[in-house]
């Protein structure tokens, strides 16, 4: 998706704020707008924001966990297993 297409002034919103709002529910495509030229802000429906946020979410777990096999603190899944099954053996 090229956001350049997406691109509305500040002027714009201000005078179809309930298109642009429905426009951003059907379309689910994020709205740049401008101010004096220059792009100031980011707008996108509830949906793809939240999808993001979890997106981003999921990419932090994964760059810790990658953080963790690189620092040695990863342990192969069967001696983890065992450990466990020994801790509820001896419980």
């Amino acid at each position: 998706m090229r956001y350049s297409t997406q691109v509305k002034p500040i002027s714009y919103l201000k005078a179809n704020a309930a298109e642009v709002l429905l426009q951003l529910n059907e379309g689910r495509e994020p709205l740049v707008i401008t101010q004096n030229g220059e792009a100031k802000a980011v707008i996108q429906d509830v949906a793809s924001y939240e999808e993001t946020q979890e997106m981003l979410a999921l990419l932090k777990i994964l760059a810790l966990g990658n953080a963790e096999i690189e620092s040695g603190k990863a342990r192969p899944i069967g001696e983890v297993v065992a450990r466990l099954r020994g801790k509820r053996a001896a419980g």
